[in-house]
């Protein structure tokens, strides 16, 4: 559940590398995410940006550097109480094959939260699905298959919600849809959010703060207007102009 220690930001990386066979995937001198801001990470395909999702999920650890949570170093804490405390949509989110209801509660029924059926057709209500809680998840389009996914994990109402590309591949209806879901949650929820899309739109649309990741390394991190219109570095222009700078 969302903590009041607002002391700090929720998260906090200081010189933060992660290596796959001593390959530097990701390299990250300082990042904080402010406690309940939208942060859009952007960059290229193959930059670190799910790397770093991944990280922030407790998924990986750093191979050198801190990765710091809610004050705290995450080697530090018990594994299961920050997981607890985050939840991630990802971009292929796998679903049980059983029905829409026993998905979007089966977060819940792990971490014993379950008190009854109205907060799960609740949420299904805010995504748009009522009246399907009962259908097979096999049988749904692929828009409500991810709007399946994001109430499974808008249910939990954790701290930090983290969403790895959330309307790739959808229709505008479903995209515009989602979208005021995530405006709508960060609103009534003051949830903090992490949102990895090539979406350039999108990110303007929704993010308070926007970040650029290329080869692994922070370019620049500034509020969405300085970071589409002002910026300090000309990759950043050059990115967000559809120029090739990779």
């Amino acid at each position: 559940m969302i903590a009041e220690n607002n002391k700090h930001p929720l998260y906090h990386i200081e010189n933060l590398q992660k290596q796959y066979d001593r390959r530097t995937i990701l390299k990250i001198d300082t990042l904080s995410i402010h406690r309940g801001e939208i942060l859009a990470i952007l960059g290229p395909s193959g930059s670190g940006k799910s790397t770093l999702l991944r990280l922030l999920n407790f998924l990986e650890q750093p191979t050198h550097g801190k990765l710091y949570f809610n004050g705290m170093l995450v080697e530090d804490m018990p594994r299961t109480e920050t997981r607890r405390d985050v939840t991630t949509v990802f971009q292929n989110s796998q679903l049980l094959n059983r029905s829409v209801k026993d998905n979007v509660e089966f977060g819940l029924k792990i971490r014993g939260e379950l008190t009854g059926r109205k907060e799960v057709i609740d949420t299904l209500g805010r995504v748009g699905l009522a009246g399907l809680e009962n259908n097979s998840a096999s049988s749904l389009s692929g828009g409500e298959l991810q709007r399946v996914a994001l109430a499974r994990a808008l249910v939990l109402n954790t701290e930090a919600l983290l969403l790895d590309e959330p309307t790739s591949n959808l229709d505008p209806y479903n995209t515009s849809l989602i979208e005021s879901l995530i405006t709508e949650h960060h609103q009534t929820r003051k949830s903090t959010i992490v949102l990895v899309t090539h979406n350039l739109f999108q990110a303007r649309r929704l993010a308070q703060r926007c970040a650029l990741l290329l080869d692994g390394q922070l370019v620049e991190v500034a509020p969405t207007h300085n970071f589409f219109e002002a910026s300090h570095d000309t990759r950043v222009s050059a990115f967000v102009n559809g120029n090739m700078i990779y």
